[in-house]
């Protein structure tokens, strides 16, 4: 029997210990500190049992922080997925104002760091919540809370606008990143239970309670159900991956040399591109050249040559003309794709001599290679001399310097006439239809853009051999999601990168997913409630069985607690400055002696 009372002795005396709680006094200052400007111990107060982390105005700040994280967050990763296109939008960009700026990149890094700030802010309230003390935000930072709002609201509803398509971009990125952002969501509520638990059990109202447990567990039950509404067509069974996407450079290989130039078609070829795609268009004098834009502007240096037609359409200048422009010095100053730096000496010099192509140029390339041949063609303005003979003449190259067999002929424009004149040509159409329909006009394949991704449409378009390329596709994780939705082609301005990816990103078997979904919901579940219990135990305290006979420490660790509780009010009370200036008492106050009975 002695022995029996030693060990439950030593027992209670460790659960003393886990009873108290000790403030560390170093790391709440410096939390109360950053947060609120509390940097001294008399400013700041512990919420005691029973009372709210904070004040009404405190708690409106603090919803607010939470409000902004997650709108923050949303256009932080709907930014970060759009990377595939910011080419797109800085170029639109330099056509609305006149000049280049690498605006894409700006946004970008200005919504990290005030995501990042926003952040930190609710990691430190919710640590000094954990400490169980009182919240009171700085006026500062809450300066900074409406700013990075108000920039989230407004940024998003602009390109909501301007950018729309870019919200498909948004939920094509969930397909491959949704398991992840699941196992992060759901750790993070494993964490927030921590705090949650511990005010939970110090509220003395019920609907307070109900209201806090209540929202908790919806949004943690909504997080473990949220996979069953998941889709990705990187989840597939071992051995159904097809092969991976032929690559088609985008203007050659934009990213290692200037845009439709000779040296970037051999730029893709020599990063393994299958195809290449350019732009085509009718000189005055009834040459083919390529050029993407309706001006010169860009991608020339017209403006110095001859100031007074920068704005005229690239179809109103002779082949002579054309020959006069610099066509690569733009790529050099300007650095599109921040990857100048990267260059060799001599592909610098390479880029700097760059003129403006024939078509004659381009096919040699692609004939001499055996590259397939993808081109748009554009209508040259009315009052052109060749407006309405530009398909025969464009026909007329082909037919005498390539194979008809290698090009994708994409212009719709009188495609019977042309499927008669040359039927070796692949017919490929810009637009989805039904199968009779692409069967009709002798489609064989679709050019469509990757925001249109459906592994259902390119299976059934595969079915009757109708097979299917994606443009413009240069980010990892999008090749991998058109890889396993079994696109045949992909056009892409990082040919050079995507050549490397041997496997896509994210794929995983059904049974692989649904370990890490089970696993990640059964540990969190765990966490979260051996956290409740050891507050409610910590709180509430726990009955301890010696035998038949059952002791409860309801009473003694009431006391204790209450006891302990004055001390710290009268340690955690606002000191009046007149109090402060009084010389402190020599005598060192004891907590008070607990006795076991």
């Amino acid at each position: 029997m002695p022995v029996t009372r030693l060990k439950l002795g030593k027992l209670k005396v460790v659960r003393r210990q886990l009873l108290q709680r000790y403030e560390h006094q170093p790391f709440v200052s410096c939390l109360a500190g950053l947060y609120g400007c509390q940097w001294r111990r008399y400013q700041r107060a512990r919420a005691q049992p029973g009372e709210c982390c904070c004040s009404k105005v405190e708690c409106g700040s603090f919803g607010l922080l939470i409000l902004t994280f997650f709108l923050s967050f949303l256009f932080l990763y709907f930014w970060s997925e759009a990377q595939n296109d910011y080419n797109d939008f800085d170029w639109f960009n330099f056509g609305t104002l006149g000049f280049w700026f690498p605006w894409s990149l700006v946004l970008l890094v200005v919504a990290a760091a005030l995501f990042t700030y926003i952040a930190l802010l609710l990691v430190l309230a919710v640590c000094l919540l954990s400490e169980g003390q009182r919240l009171y935000l700085h006026w500062s930072h809450k300066t900074g809370i409406v700013v990075t709002l108000a920039f989230s609201v407004t940024a998003t509803a602009i390109l909501s606008d301007l950018w729309s398509k870019e919200w498909k971009t948004l939920l094509l990125s969930l397909q491959v990143t949704a398991p992840y952002l699941h196992v992060g969501a759901v750790s993070l509520m494993a964490i927030l239970s921590w705090p949650i638990a511990l005010h939970f059990f110090r509220m003395n109202k019920k609907v307070r309670q109900v209201a806090v447990l209540g929202l908790y567990l919806s949004v943690l039950f909504s997080l473990y159900l949220v996979p069953l509404g998941m889709y990705s067509p990187c989840i597939k069974e071992a051995g159904t991956l097809g092969p991976a996407p032929t690559l088609i450079g985008h203007r050659g290989a934009p990213m290692l040399a200037p845009e439709n130039t000779v040296m970037s078609f051999e730029k893709a070829v020599e990063a393994g591109g299958e195809g290449l795609e350019t732009d085509v268009t009718i000189s005055y004098d009834g040459v083919p050249f390529l050029m993407h834009d309706s001006t010169l502007k860009r991608t020339t240096n017209v403006a110095e040559v001859f100031p007074n037609r920068t704005h005229l359409d690239a179809s109103m200048f002779t082949w002579a003309e054309l020959q006069q422009l610099d066509a690569g010095g733009w790529f050099l100053s300007r650095d599109p794709f921040g990857t100048v730096s990267s260059l060799s000496e001599s592909d610098r010099s390479q880029a700097q001599n760059q003129s403006v192509p024939s078509l004659v140029q381009f096919l040699d390339v692609a004939a001499r290679t055996g590259r397939l041949v993808l081109f748009d063609l554009r209508r040259p303005p009315y009052g052109h001399p060749y407006s309405q003979s530009y398909i025969n003449t464009t026909l007329q190259v082909i037919q005498a310097h390539i194979n008809s067999s290698q090009v994708l002929w994409l212009p719709s424009e009188d495609r019977d006439l042309v499927q008669a004149v040359d039927p070796n040509l692949q017919q490929t159409s810009g637009e989805k239809a039904s199968i009779q329909e692409l069967t009709d006009d002798h489609i064989t394949r679709l050019n469509l853009h990757y925001s249109t991704m459906s592994q259902q449409q390119i299976r059934k378009y595969q079915s009757v051999n109708i097979s299917t390329n994606l443009y413009v596709i240069s980010q990892p994780w999008l090749y991998t999601l058109a890889w396993c939705a079994g696109a045949h082609s992909v056009t892409t301005n990082s040919i050079h990168i995507l050549s490397n990816i041997n496997k896509p990103l994210f794929l995983m078997t059904p049974e692989e997913y649904s370990l890490m979904w089970i696993l990640t919901d059964v540990v969190s579940a765990f966490l979260i409630i051996a956290v409740f219990v050891f507050h409610w135990w910590r709180e509430r305290g726990l009955p301890f069985w010696s035998g038949s006979r059952q002791t409860h420490e309801n009473g003694p660790y009431s006391k204790f607690r209450t006891e302990l509780s004055d001390v710290w009010s009268i340690s955690s009370v606002n000191v009046r400055p007149d109090l402060r200036s009084t010389p402190s008492s020599p005598t060192t106050p004891h907590l008070p002696t607990i006795t076991e009975e």
